[in-house]
């Protein structure tokens, strides 16, 4: 069985209205939350990035839906083991229901401090490694480690869950697949592939749990929705690395201007029509995945939850027969 879940964007709203659209989502029959962690937005349009582990402790105190980064960088901006204490705290706040997503992450959040951006290579060696040391760290014992990027002397992690934090690895190519498998909890992905799911079970995932997440933009009309979608996320549809490697929103900006309108709104569902919003959702149905987080695109939030909890959610109350 397929389970739904929305995804709060973290680049696009502030901390009190994430709390509400998270209140918004239970109310709607969503089952569970995806957050986005970042240090800035994509671009200046989408205008926030508030600090995550603040939103998580505010959402466990208004939602029982459980929670996942989508996703942390534990390996440049912030150390795996401050990652390893800020999740087991989350998970304490959240009875248990946390997920620390994780992924190698992008220039845009990471490089703020000064750091080398190390090319992809690295980054996965480092993300293995980050994993390794909180998985470490949240057994609760004393940790002194010295590896070859990270070092902890002597650290312990007091606050802890009564079950270690499920840690899940994002991935969007057969290398980092591989690496989920190989690591993870789980997998989390934003492309409806099933080659990639099927590459993360072959390389050891098994039965584990996929997540992936998609965006849409409810509105009143088509146009209306793919002009909001074009002016707030026309960074989702750069091609190659541009997304690992450019370093400030303004470098997205300038990209962005290479995407047109028509380019959305081929690849957003955009507008009123439910049949489009039902047929993107179960791409990612059929293409095996476990878990499926929807965000909707701008301001138009309550619109979209009515809209949803009353057209489309319920085409998939009994998702496992949805699948082809």
């Amino acid at each position: 069985m397929v389970s739904i879940g929305y995804f709060l964007s973290c680049e696009e709203f502030g901390p009190r209205e994430l709390v509400r659209q998270a209140r918004l989502a239970e109310d709607a029959g969503f089952e569970r939350l995806w957050i986005s962690d970042h240090f800035h937005p994509w671009n200046g349009q989408q205008g926030h990035s508030p600090f995550v582990w603040s939103v998580i402790g505010a959402l466990s105190e208004v939602t029982s839906l459980p929670v996942t980064t989508a996703v942390t960088c534990p390996t440049v901006r912030m150390h795996p083991a401050i990652v390893a204490q800020a999740a087991a705290t989350a998970a304490v706040q959240c009875r248990g229901g946390f997920t620390l997503g994780v992924g190698s992450g992008e220039a845009l959040n990471e490089h703020v401090l000064g750091d080398h951006w190390p090319p992809a290579g690295v980054r996965l060696s480092m993300l293995e490694e980050s994993v390794e040391l909180i998985r470490a760290l949240h057994r609760g014992d004393e940790v002194s480690y010295h590896g070859e990027h990270y070092t902890v002397e002597n650290a312990r992690i007091y606050t802890l869950p009564e079950q270690p934090v499920p840690i899940y690895v994002s991935a969007f190519g057969p290398k980092s697949a591989k690496l989920a498998g190989r690591i993870g909890d789980g997998f989390m992905s934003t492309i409806p592939d099933s080659e990639l799911i099927s590459t993360f079970r072959e390389s050891g995932g098994g039965d584990l749990p996929a997540q992936a997440g998609f965006k849409v933009c409810w509105a009143d009309t088509e146009i209306e929705g793919a002009r909001t979608a074009h002016r707030l996320w026309p960074n989702e549809h750069l091609p190659g690395e541009l997304a690992q490697v450019l370093p400030t929103p303004r470098h997205f900006e300038q990209a962005s201007e290479l995407v047109t309108e028509d380019t959305v709104r081929e690849a957003v569902p955009c507008g009123p029509d439910p049949e489009k919003h039902v047929a993107a959702l179960r791409k990612y149905v059929d293409a095996g995945y476990d878990e499926v987080y929807v965000q909707q695109i701008g301001p138009n939030q309550d619109a979209f939850f009515k809209a949803w909890a009353a057209h489309v959610l319920p085409r998939f109350e009994h998702a496992g027969s949805e699948r082809s």
